[in-house]
């Protein structure tokens, strides 16, 4: 595999390689694999994990919500950092990310309404967007509207700016667009779903929103479906984030329309939200994508635990191992991702033309034994113990899950001091143990 100066695969084959300009990677002996794409993440909770161990969504959002209320700008840009840093260690090379927005709410599900609003200045926004862009990780921005918590005219405003500014500051090649942040779960109106379909069509972008993610309250969430099909946003380039308790006729109206999903297997298990039907989706020919969702509610952010972790769940819950394969379940979190996210022409497989962006699997350090099946040991039997190299464009990002682009140290030290601030104004401390300076460490 040749790669040329603006990180896009050259040549591909088998044979003698042409002489070489620049800097030789022998990876012989090792797996060379598509960086995973997670189709879905919230890149801001990287300090919040382990919070709410044992709570379903609803009490989970609201222990996280309560750390973020009493974070500043500033703060976002460290905590945001820290996870774009933490999944290209982990061999996630592109992300789809659900920016946190500048309104600090606290959802009731019982009475379906916001309760409380704390509206913060763009820059708590854009520096999330700085700290992508800072990262070097390939990105996807997405943007809440915020239109049910302060002017439309505001809401609007503030959506095509910030538009404006990720194109300005992420970088051509790592941008892979911006989308809308379907909030419609979270609205008491179908005037959410109306302005986010305005917006679709305005500026040409999708749209993903989380949906039936949990049975609490499912039959109020299944109501405001027909919110989005009203509006007119159901389609190409629309993706239900979740999509584990639909009832028929959203499936079909999904389906019919063009909608994709995204699954987080690792972030429902945890959470306790259920297991969506893949094989009922791919099926009907929906595109689904895979995602690592929350670092708070998938911990570890493990792409090689996600696959596991949803292959697993199926086949048990279907009592049939082949329910879904080894490469099927590797082509989601990567090519099938991409797809999902309408980016599949610059990433998410090896080929000519698309950006080198590759893991380096040692299958013997520590050793998993005879290869059997390429695929089978790769998904099955791999994991972050056998990552050894991780590359953005064909330039080396991290080795044995440590940046080699940024100071480690700083960042995590950032991230520390600020959670445990943040913690202390919200009235939710860390454990006394976790309370020290990490730079001694």
């Amino acid at each position: 595999m040749t790669v040329g100066d603006d990180g896009r695969i050259t040549g591909l084959g088998e044979g003698d390689c042409p002489e070489p300009a620049g800097e030789i990677v022998d990876a012989a002996g090792l797996f060379v694999a598509p960086g995973f794409v997670s189709a879905h993440s919230h890149l801001y909770t990287s300090g919040l994990r382990g919070m709410a161990s044992d709570q379903s969504l609803y009490p989970w959002v609201r222990a996280n919500g309560t750390v973020v209320a009493g974070s500043a700008d500033e703060d976002l840009y460290w905590y945001t950092l820290h996870g774009c840093l933490d999944f290209i260690g982990n061999g996630i090379t592109s992300a789809y990310n659900f920016t946190h927005s500048r309104a600090i709410w606290r959802y009731d599900p019982l009475a379906d309404a916001i309760e409380s609003v704390d509206l913060r200045p763009v820059g708590f926004l854009e520096r999330q967007v700085d700290a992508a862009a800072d990262s070097g990780i390939r990105i996807l921005n997405s943007i809440r509207i915020d239109g049910d918590v302060q002017p439309e005219g505001q809401a609007l405003e503030v959506f095509a700016d910030t538009l404006d500014y990720v194109a300005e500051r992420t970088p051509a090649g790592q941008d892979l667009g911006a989308s809308v942040f379907g909030s419609v779960q979270w609205s008491s109106t179908p005037r959410t779903a109306e302005l986010e379909a305005q917006l679709m069509h305005e500026h040409g972008i999708g749209n993903q929103a989380h949906f039936v993610e949990t049975a609490e309250h499912i039959e109020q969430q299944r109501a405001k479906f027909d919110w989005y099909d009203d509006a007119g946003a159901l389609g190409p380039g629309f993706l239900f984030g979740h999509f584990v308790h639909p009832t028929d006729h959203m499936v079909t109206r999904a389906a019919e329309t063009g909608c994709g999903m995204v699954w987080q297997p690792t972030s429902n298990g945890r959470l306790g939200s259920g297991i969506a039907d893949i094989p009922r989706f791919t099926g009907l020919g929906m595109p689904v994508g895979v995602g690592l969702d929350d670092q708070s509610c998938t911990d570890s952010s493990d792409p090689f635990q996600n696959m596991r972790m949803g292959m697993y769940l199926l086949r048990a819950s279907r009592s049939d191992a082949s329910v879904i394969t080894a490469r099927e379940m590797l082509r989601l979190h990567t090519l099938g991702s991409a797809e999902a996210l309408g980016v599949a022409e610059r990433i998410g497989s090896l080929e000519v033309g698309k950006f080198a962006d590759f893991v380096i699997v040692d299958p013997q350090r520590p050793d998993t034994g005879p290869v059997w099946n390429v695929l089978a040991t790769y998904v099955l039997a791999c994991g972050l113990r056998n990552l050894h190299e991780v590359y953005i464009g064909g330039r080396l990002v991290s080795r044995d899950g440590v940046s080699t682009t940024h100071d480690s140290g700083e960042v995590r030290s950032e991230l520390h001091e600020r959670i445990a601030r943040a913690a202390g104004v919200s009235g939710m401390p860390l454990a006394p143990v976790m309370v020290r300076d990490v730079r001694s460490v």
